[in-house]
């Protein structure tokens, strides 16, 4: 039985809530972590139309990278388009969570399946996202009490780098010091010096880990009161979640990697607009999922053949192009976030196995319906 709190929790472990823009809303909206999971629904948007496919094919939580409530709202009465979604998804039991900003920069994110879809390689982020802070704990445990301790702290945080975790160093030593009036030794007796074969351990830790690290290694540690240390690292650099993902192909032409997208994004009514000289030579490509307007000055002198995005506006694109930077392609908004419905959809796939049914909602959410 997998429980909704668990789907939560993977799914904020590859798409971590606090890394989401101080704006947005995200995370679980409705539901109770202790109910059972046997289905799950990916979409773009929490449409009300989404909401009654979800509840006809019997979802027990719906996953939509777009937020339906993403201003404050003192309730959801069903007399507005959102208060429909919720109370269809409420009377159908179906729990609803967003992933909006933090999936959009995580690896394995919105951007990252835009560019992966289109086939470019070597990726790497537009604006990277600074490391989160680490720290560093070491604790000096007598030797045969160091296993418990180490656990402890793993469990509480510490000792994750990359795709491993429990990560520890240990080295030997002597530990010495002398209980004083008033001390209740684990080991040693008040006024004589004991010397103890303990062992350092080391681990590191995401900062915002520290106060439950040093809870657990002080509730699992023999000592009275253990000798222990806190250092805040130097900053370790940038990572490979950001903003965007910039990425290469084969050399191409504009107008022929146009066509590409064209075939790989889902058919809208606004199609693929694309301004620049059809010859132009393309190799290095900017991505970015949704409205990405906000990064043209940070692209506009940049090492990239052509920028590829949604929601572009007429004066800010115009100017752009008048820099003779990159080219650039417009295509619509619920198109290019359409490709990371079935990378995330096969990614729980494969990490909850066939305990849990999933798929990618059918409903077009584009809200653009016929063009003449």
């Amino acid at each position: 039985m997998t429980t909704l709190g668990e789907v939560v929790d993977l799914l904020h472990s590859w798409y971590p809530p606090q890394t989401a823009d101080s704006w947005d809303a995200v995370g679980l909206v409705h539901g109770d972590p202790s109910a059972t999971v046997k289905k799950v629904m990916f979409a773009v948007d929490p449409t009300e139309q989404v909401a009654k496919e979800a509840v006809a094919w019997g979802a027990d939580l719906l996953v939509c990278h777009h937020p339906l409530f993403l201003k404050p709202v003192h309730g959801f009465a069903a007399t507005t388009a959102k208060g429909r979604t919720m109370a269809a998804l409420v009377k159908g039991d179906c729990a609803l969570l967003t992933a909006h900003t933090n999936a959009d920069q995580a690896e394995s994110g919105v951007s990252e399946a835009l560019a992966s879809a289109l086939g470019l390689q070597d990726l790497t982020p537009i604006v990277a996202a600074p490391a989160e802070p680490l720290d560093k704990i070491v604790v000096f445990v007598p030797a045969d009490a160091a296993a418990p301790v180490r656990a402890a702290i793993a469990d509480a945080g510490a000792g994750a780098i990359g795709n491993y975790d429990h990560c520890t160093f240990s080295t030997d030593g002597q530990g010495r010091f002398r209980p004083l009036e008033g001390a209740e030794p684990t080991i040693g007796n008040v006024g004589d010096i004991a010397l103890v074969d303990e062992q350092r351990i080391e681990a590191v830790m995401p900062r915002h880990r520290r106060a439950a690290v040093v809870e657990a290694m002080l509730a699992n540690h023999p000592y009275e009161t253990p000798a222990h240390d806190v250092f805040e690292l130097a900053d370790a650099g940038q990572v490979s979640t950001g903003t965007g993902r910039i990425g290469t192909i084969e050399e191409t032409t504009l107008r022929d990697f146009a066509q590409v997208v064209a075939e790989v994004l889902p058919e809208t009514e606004q199609g693929v607009r694309v301004g620049g000289d059809p010859d132009r030579v393309v190799r290095r490509v900017a991505v970015c999922g949704g409205a990405g307007d906000f990064l043209l000055e940070q692209l506009a002198g940049a090492d990239v053949d052509v920028y590829l995005t949604s929601d572009l506006r007429h004066h800010p694109a115009a100017e752009f192009l008048e820099k003779d930077g990159p080219a650039l392609i417009d295509v619509a908004h619920w198109a290019a976030e359409s490709t990371w419905l079935p990378v995330v959809q096969s990614r729980l796939a494969e990490a909850l196995g066939d305990t849990v049914d999933s798929r990618v909602s059918e409903v077009r959410t584009d809200p653009w319906t016929f063009r003449i």
